[in-house]
């Protein structure tokens, strides 16, 4: 058995013992008092912060009329699409119990969906998701008092999901708007709203990412606030009590909340709003460009180093881009001096200019910075996409190329169907183009940031390819252009 010292408190190993720990401890509270230093955390405490928001969130429930001779079994696509976002059953269906409605020869109001909403202004204006009233002939708003209030639609922007509707009333609770630019990720939120029907549950979590890009018109906040059918159009909120976000859209395989939720920012909502309550619709500026993201393969081949800025895969013809000079194949980096860091900055960027008014492109072409005055139109729908037609009365020359390819010229009728000045056709494809993605009927504008004229010359550009390095071509695929980088030596 080892043997056991016991000391009396009163011994002087005792005493230098005690010292040296209360020692320890008054440097351990010194240090973690000092600036940079982690500090104990007390979660925070939302019960005032409902208090004072809550009666501005309103439940906002939206009907539609059906005829009396539809099939119990008909949907409205509107009202599918509505619930795929959230990948849920769609509710609404014809209560049995009181009858078939096909016996019905009026039309008769059906619940079409709810969602949630708050309110702008003491008038009575109030903010909520498009699709949240998207085909509603009628919206009903409820409030926490229990008021149930009819409601008409301003306006609704499908692009950005931002509805503005209206109800006749005075002297309502109404919202603060916050400013996203201060908002971090890592800081806490709250959300209320209208999940599944059920009025002002309050849920919170924190910011998970800004400047989400998932598609959409607008880049979105991404948070873990529980987010279910029905929270749609309601607030985000931040620790002030202030609104900074829309809660709009949910990531989820079974319907449910998983972890990730999107808020549209307030400040971007704003914008949409104002044009609505002033216009009933959204103005956005055109350019008319298609757009894909640069990779940064492709970057680093054409010399633009980092990847960033949006590659015009098709210009409009005759459209304002088209008349400023911009090509199949530019890559947009900045519009007015701010930077186009990705793709999807482009089309938000041009969309909050003003029709008419000028803009300057700095465009990267051929391994070289281009400005380029261009004229901004207003936002309408896409065109149809038309495809070139090959000339088949004169038979093109062919040659074939080191990477793998075997090309033609291009007829006359051909340069004029695709508004271009040269290139060559692909006409087969093997080895390393075809592993880089090269198709049969793809059109090569340029090689390495040189212009292909013909056949001829494309084939003594390729005889002095090395092996070990890569190539860059510029490549017109029916109405879309794009880069491919082809590995000869692999």
């Amino acid at each position: 058995m080892k043997p056991t010292v016991a000391l009396s408190k009163n011994s002087p190993w005792a005493r230098r013992g005690a010292l040296m720990l209360a020692a320890l401890l008054l440097a351990a509270t010194a240090l973690l008092s000092l600036p940079g230093h982690a500090q104990t955390v007390q979660l925070p405490d939302f019960t005032e912060l409902v208090e004072r928001v809550g009666p501005s969130v309103v439940n906002i429930r939206t009907t539609e009329k059906r005829a009396g001779g539809n099939a119990a079994g008909e949907t409205d696509p509107n009202i599918e699409e509505f619930f795929r976002r959230f990948g849920i059953p769609m509710p609404g269906r014809p209560d049995p119990r009181r009858g078939n409605p096909r016996n019905n020869e009026e039309e008769a109001p059906q619940q079409r969906g709810v969602g949630s909403g708050f309110i702008l202004s003491a008038d009575g204006y109030i903010m909520t998701n498009a699709h949240v009233v998207d085909g509603a002939d009628e919206v009903i708003v409820t409030l926490t008092d229990k008021r149930e209030l009819k409601a008409r639609i301003i306006g609704a922007d499908k692009r950005s999901d931002v509805a503005v509707v209206k109800v006749e009333a005075s002297g309502l609770p109404f919202v603060k708007i916050g400013d996203v630019n201060r908002l971090k990720v890592g800081e806490w939120v709250m959300a209320i709203g209208s999940p599944f029907g059920l009025d002002n549950t309050v849920t919170a979590g924190i910011v998970s990412a800004k400047q989400r890009d998932t598609g959409d018109f607008l880049p979105l906040i991404q948070t873990d606030v529980a987010i279910n059918p029905g929270n749609s159009g309601g607030p985000l909120i931040n620790l002030r009590g202030e609104v900074v976000g829309i809660n709009s859209q949910i990531y989820s395989r079974s319907g449910g909340f998983m972890g990730i939720s999107f808020a549209i920012p307030i400040d971007e909502a704003q914008r949409v709003s104002e044009q609505l309550r002033a216009n009933g619709r959204v103005i956005r500026g055109r350019i008319g460009v298609q757009i894909g993201p640069v990779s940064k393969e492709v970057a680093e081949s054409i010399g633009l180093g980092q990847p960033r800025g949006a590659l015009v895969n098709s210009v409009e013809k005759d459209g304002p881009a088209d008349k400023a000079g911009v090509e199949a194949g530019d890559i947009i980096v900045k519009v007015d001096g701010r930077a186009v860091e990705k793709s999807g900055d482009l089309p938000r960027i041009i969309g909050g200019l003003k029709p008419g008014s000028k803009a300057t492109l700095q465009i990267f072409r051929r391994g070289a910075a281009k400005d380029l005055g261009v004229g901004i139109a207003e936002f309408e729908a896409d065109r149809p996409n038309r495809r070139a037609a090959a000339d088949p009365a004169t038979p093109p020359a062919t040659a074939k190329s080191v990477l793998g390819l075997t090309v033609s010229d291009l007829t006359d009728a051909q340069k004029k169907e695709l508004r271009v000045r040269g290139g060559v056709r692909i006409d087969a494809v093997d080895g390393a183009a075809a592993r880089a993605g090269l198709r049969e009927g793809d059109v090569i504008l340029s090689l390495d940031n040189a212009d292909v004229v013909d056949s001829r010359q494309f084939a003594a550009a390729t005889a002095k390819v090395e092996k070990a390095k890569s190539v860059s071509v510029l490549v017109r695929r029916g109405e879309w252009t794009n880069y491919f980088v082809i590995r000869p030596g692999k």
